[in-house]
């Protein structure tokens, strides 16, 4: 082994081409090895990977190299989440199919994957896409509906007057629709529904049994399960009405001074019949924001509808608003305002010149303690409470339930903010929901063995809408119960329903049923999942229930899906722009070049301006291209790279320097392993126990750093194994180093360690050999570093025999150099020993 320099360009695809012929990573269910299923977030197929991909999917194949180098058999496969809209947009933009535009995707993003090298299983790709996938996707639908979990009702939605499409919540924007632009409409359309609110009290519970998922994500589920105690009750209104209203701080009721409902609230709609003004604030509400979040932040609106509300316990009339801020979909659509220690009512009743009474004080001699500003939270006891003052807020609380619930006038109550899945969109580019609309039969699943209910091809999308609903013969069937003729549903499934379940496919991909429930008692639970944390509500909360629902129909045993979660932090790179005709005009690093604190645009040698360093997107350009920079350096490089410095749950700040460091080391490490191929292969002898301890430390300190994807602590006692084998001389113990070393670098360096495993002549691929065994001995520490200081510094440090008395540390501690220039002559008054670690003096 005499070439000192190493060639990605050849090497890479070698080994890659040699991994696919022995289908190295290929996973066997019969292995009688411990499972272990290591999973990423598949992709969507945009025609490109980018440096985010890189660092999600080598963080994964870090580990799943790992978990097979100590004997595990993994299973680490990849798919493509191949259904959505930017397909259907790509077809209206640009005249093509989705199918071709996504398929085509697909297949440019595997050539660009399979250059990373990435131990990925193949066998088991999947796009849910395709009818083999989407077609088992019908059936658990049907399923999920014969077991009660699958209604259809006619619903509000948001709907988008260019796209002609339902719109989430979250995809309405200032009241207008994320793509198109147009002013949201609201609409009452017929929606399939998932019944995911049968789980929610599961759903929570369960968050607390997932102790290796991260917090900030546990905390975001809670709360958007939204689970809240409180008081629901009646008020009496003047026009002979009762009024139900839901309060989480019952202990406030004296601090009402009005009352809100929803703009859709029976109240509202009842008083805008009659008044064309209540229908225009009306028609304003449902222009603006949708989202919880929106409506906090949004200007407070109301409406007074003339009508008064008794309120319980004081008597006094307080007035009826319709409000902007109040959501039909929480509590009862209607709210006891309490301005004191709300920050939304406080906000209303400021701008409507509302009383805003204190009800709760840190103590009763603050009752009459002016709010500055803004509403307070209401810690301490009840004041301006009649019967409830100077009771704990707690205590008051269940006073008032008692005392209402004794009157028959109300009862302690357990809401939810989580909603029903709707799962209806008005698209053509998704999964065709598997009902039938018979006039004589009504609604009916299709029949099984119908399935897949597979989505035509020769459909026009020049004119907007669904393209379902246009096409001549693909609706047109027999019912599958009378056999009469009838219709297909148009609609298609929500995609986050592809991705609900697609690891239990990988898993087990059987013909005839969607998954085998003892194949998945194999894998499932993902023992480790990793992807960003923008999924940490939906798509996480959509799988956990999923395998819920799936679990309680029987057909499998799951019922929390993953283990472990990861959320990694994103790629970010500073962005380049210029002004031009009042817009910024934004370049890729590829168009700018650096000089100094400046840059300038290649092209004409002008200024451009740098901006923050941001997540890396296409619409700033601040993306750097994998395959330019794996043709310029090399996969390994380029892995190297994601995995070092940042720790990998932060943002990872791309830097030319730091690739053109990581490629340095690459070649580094190269010519350590060809200059000492002979020492490596047993033609020096002899031991140097402080490397070998160094071997022992690094093998085991590598192997916690993986497990706990400390991936750049890993990194960097490669580093420091490398450099402490450049400094030793020749020895059996430096061979040995060498060896281990191509071992702890195949997770991550996979193309180089294989390049170097043969080499070397050793056997078989480098991918097959086992973890560094390591002998325990090494790793009992024999020796300690005892620090000296005198005047509070540190002066020196000295290498002692673990246990050494403390006389022995005294005299080594007075005969250093370091420590007697710093005495310079001083008389030493006071020598202080703390065993194994330290040596005071004092002067």
């Amino acid at each position: 082994m005499t070439d000192n320099s190493f060639d990605p360009a050849t090497s890479d695809p070698r080994w890659q081409a040699a991994w696919d012929d022995a289908q190295t990573f290929r996973a066997d269910s019969n292995s009688p090895k411990p499972k272990s299923y290591v999973l990423e977030m598949f992709p969507y197929p945009s025609g490109r990977i980018h440096m985010g991909h890189v660092r999600n999917y080598t963080m994964g194949d870090v580990l799943a190299r790992y978990k097979r180098m100590t004997g595990h058999e993994v299973l680490h496969p990849m798919g493509w989440d191949a259904f959505g809209m930017p397909a259907e947009n790509a077809a209206m933009e640009q005249g093509v199919h989705p199918g071709g535009w996504t398929r085509a995707n697909i297949d440019h993003m595997k050539t660009q994957l399979k250059r990373l090298g990435f131990a990925l299983d193949w066998s088991r790709e999947l796009a849910t896409c395709e009818p083999e996938y989407y077609g088992h996707e019908q059936a658990l639908f049907i399923d999920l509906y014969e077991a009660g979990l699958v209604y259809r009702k006619e619903s509000e939605v948001n709907w988008d007057p260019v796209d002609m499409t339902v719109l989430a919540n979250e995809q309405v924007i200032d009241g207008k629709g994320w793509r198109s632009g147009a002013e949201v409409e609201k609409r009452k359309l017929a929606q399939w529904f998932l019944k995911i609110t049968d789980f929610a009290e599961e759903l929570l519970d369960g968050l607390g049994k997932l102790e290796d998922w991260p917090d900030k994500v546990r905390l975001m589920q809670e709360n958007w399960i939204g689970k809240s105690s409180g008081l629901e009750f009646s008020f009496d209104l003047s026009n002979g009405d009762k009024l139900p209203v839901y309060t989480t701080r019952p202990d406030t009721i004296f601090g009402a001074s009005f009352v809100a409902v929803a703009a859709d609230h029976p109240v509202a709609q009842g008083v805008a019949a009659d008044s064309q003004a209540a229908r225009d604030f009306i028609a304003e509400c449902k222009r603006g924001g949708t989202t919880a979040a929106e409506l906090d932040t949004a200007e407070k609106l109301g409406f007074d509808t003339g009508i008064t509300a008794r309120h319980p316990f004081s008597g006094a009339d307080l007035p009826v608003f319709i409000a902007n801020f109040v959501l039909m979909d929480y509590g009862t659509g209607a709210i006891m305002a309490v301005p004191g220690h709300d920050q939304r009512d406080f906000e209303f009743a400021t701008k409507y010149a509302l009383p805003i009474p204190r009800v709760v004080a840190a103590s009763a001699d603050e009752a009459d303690k002016a709010f500055t500003g803004e509403a307070e939270a209401g810690e301490g006891v009840l004041v301006n409470s009649g019967f409830l003052d100077g009771m704990a807020v707690d205590d008051a609380a269940r006073e008032i339930i008692r005392r209402l619930e004794a009157e028959g006038r109300g009862a302690g109550k357990t809401v939810w903010r989580l909603r029903d899945w709707g799962v209806s969109r008005q698209r053509y580019w998704g999964t065709p929901i598997p009902f039938i609309h018979c006039e004589k039969c009504g609604v009916v699943p299709a029949a099984k063995d119908s399935l897949p209910i597979t989505l035509p091809d020769d459909v026009d999308f020049r004119t907007p809408g669904n393209p379902l609903v246009r096409h001549p013969t693909w609706k047109h069937t027999s019912c599958p119960e009378c056999g009469g003729a009838a219709e297909r549903e148009t609609d298609t499934l929500d995609t986050f329903v592809n991705s609900s379940w697609y690891f239990l496919r990988f898993a087990s991909q059987p013909a005839d049923q969607p998954c085998d429930r003892e194949e998945i008692a194999k894998w499932l639970p993902v023992e480790q999942y990793i992807g960003g944390i923008e999924h940490a509500i939906l798509h996480l909360l959509y799988a956990r229930f999923w395998s819920r629902a799936l679990s309680h129909i029987g057909l499998i045993d799951v019922q929390e899906p993953f283990a472990s979660l990861f959320t990694q932090g994103m790629v970010t790179h500073e962005t380049y722009s210029r002004a031009q005709d009042g817009r910024a005009v934004f370049y890729t690093p590829a168009e700018v070049k650096r000089t100094g604190d400046g840059a300038v645009l290649q092209d004409d040698g002008e200024p451009v301006e740098i901006g923050r360093v941001i997540k890396m997107s296409k619409s700033k350009k601040n993306v750097v291209d994998p395959d330019t920079i794996i043709a310029r350096y090399g996969a390994d490089a380029v892995r190297w790279f994601v995995l070092s410095d940042s720790p990998p749950e932060r943002d990872l700040p791309w830097s030319e320097a730091g690739i053109e460091g990581c490629g340095r080391f690459v070649h580094r490490l190269w010519r350590l392993f060809a200059q000492h191929g002979a020492n490596v292969q047993g033609g020096v002898q002899g031991a140097d126990e402080a490397l070998d301890r160094h071997i022992a430390r690094t093998v085991v300190a590598v192997a916690e750093d993986i497990e706990a994807l400390a991936f750049n602590k890993a990194v960097a006692r490669i580093y420091e194994l490398t450099s402490a084998v450049e400094k030793s001389p020749a020895s059996a113990s430096r061979s040995a180093a060498i060896a281990t070393l191509v071992q702890l670098s195949a997770p991550m360096m996979p193309h180089l360690a294989e390049e170097a495993w043969h080499a070397l002549g050793q056997d078989g691929l480098v991918a097959d050999a086992p973890w560094p065994a390591v002998d325990p001995a090494l790793l009992v520490e024999d020796e300690v570093t005892i620090a000296v200081q005198h005047r509070g510094k540190l002066r020196d440090t000295l290498t002692a025999p673990k246990g050494a008395p403390k006389d022995q540390l005294e005299a080594l501690a007075l005969g250093s150099e370091k420590l007697q220039r710093s005495l310079d002559g001083a008389e030493v008054r006071k020598v202080i020993v703390v065993p194994d670690r330290l040596v005071n003096i004092v002067t």
